[in-house]
Parts: C-alpha cells; structure tokens; sequence
C-alpha cells in the first residue's frame, strides 16, 4: 500500500509540510490495519521540483525527478496535499504540478483517494478547500474525502487540529482498502461520456401533458 504526500511548502521549516507529515503520520497505519506496518509513505516537495514544473510548461515534457514524482503519485494507492494559501487559494507551484501532471496523464488522479489540506495566518481562509481544493481535484476525476484539514496560525497546540487529522486520515484510510482505492493494476472507472446522454427534445417529450381528447372538446 503506498500513500504519496505532495507539500508545497516553500520555507525551511513550513508550517505545510508539518501538517502534511501529521496527516501522513495518522493515515498510513491506518490504511493497513489490522496489519502492523503501516503504508509505504512517499514524500514530494514542489519547493524542490519548481524550476522542473516551469520548464515543463515550455519544453513539453517533465525532466527525471519530476517525471519520477508523477510516476509515484500515478502509483499511490492515496494522496494526501497540502498548500499554503496565496491570495484566497492554493499556490501557484501547487496547481501547476497538478496541470503539467494532468497534461502528461489525464488520467492520473482518476478514482484516487485524496485527502485535501492548506495550512493559512489566519481561519478566516479555512473556506479554500471547498472553494479551490475541493473542486479542483474533482475536476481531476479524484475520490476527495469529506474532512478537509485547515490549519491557522493559531491551531497549532490548540484543541480539535487533533481530532481532524485523525478524521480526515480514517476516511482516507477507509477509501485507500476500499473499492475507491486502487492501484495501477485495477482497471480505471469508465469516464462519463456525451454519448450516453438523453437528448434534451427526448426528455421534453417524456414531460409533456397531452390535450385533451376530441371528444372530451365536444362536451
């Protein structure tokens, strides 16, 4: 069982990257239980990959190590990410590995468990999972668990940080052993299709009321 970790944690140390690594710490022994090793955790730091990401953009295609990072998370059987905010979203290093990795495999993240985190100064931002995160990686055809874990300055050694790491990581978890989780021997779930849509003038007809009869006029 693999779990991957992407942190866009720009400083040394971040506050993102120590909340990526509890959620880790919670979610990979719980993946595997009642076995006692837990899930093989890989860690991925974009501040180290950011000029990889860029050239990518330009040059068409990832260089090793950031071909290597995508290869580890189209591999994970869940993903756990995690940003700093930057002006009411996620990061621009933390959307742009997302693009340059939905470019190269689009169907990557598909039918993936992903547990969503941001680390912000203040709770009032607490909003950007389901604004920014939530959407973006449902976008991506990804299995995104209900919990989402903000953290604020001043969550750090406060009460509840606890309980919804522990939460988010159960449901990731759950998701990861369950029919959701896969690795990249499953088969990918069928993609939704234009094709298998009813005709808007198909379901109008199938509403419409019909007149009355000609004999019912006569009455």
């Amino acid at each position: 069982m693999k779990l991957v970790v992407v942190s866009a944690g720009l400083s040394v140390p971040s506050s993102t990257r120590l909340l990526a690594d509890r959620l880790a710490a919670a979610a990979a022994p719980a993946a595997t239980a009642p076995e006692p090793a837990p899930a093989d955790v890989r860690v991925i730091e974009l501040r180290d990959l950011a000029v990889e990401i860029a050239h990518t953009f330009t040059n068409g295609f990832p260089a090793p190590a950031l071909a290597d990072a995508f290869a580890e998370v189209t591999a994970a059987d869940g993903l756990i990410v995690v940003t700093p905010v930057f002006s009411a979203s996620y990061s621009g290093l933390f959307k742009s590995f997302f693009d340059a990795l939905s470019v190269t495999d689009e169907e990557a993240l598909t039918g993936k468990p992903v547990l969503i985190g941001a680390t912000g100064g203040t709770a009032r931002h607490s909003l950007v999972l389901d604004h920014a995160l939530r959407p973006l990686f449902s976008y991506l055809k990804a299995v995104v668990v209900p919990t989402g874990v903000y953290a604020a300055s001043e969550d750090w050694g406060a009460e509840g940080l606890d309980a919804r790491i522990g939460r988010a990581a159960s449901e990731l978890a759950a998701l990861m052993a369950g029919p959701s989780g896969r690795s990249t021997d499953r088969p990918l779930p069928k993609r939704d299709s234009f094709e298998e849509v009813t005709p808007f003038e198909q379901r109008l007809a199938a509403l419409s009321v019909p007149g009355p009869s000609p004999a019912s006029r006569a009455r």
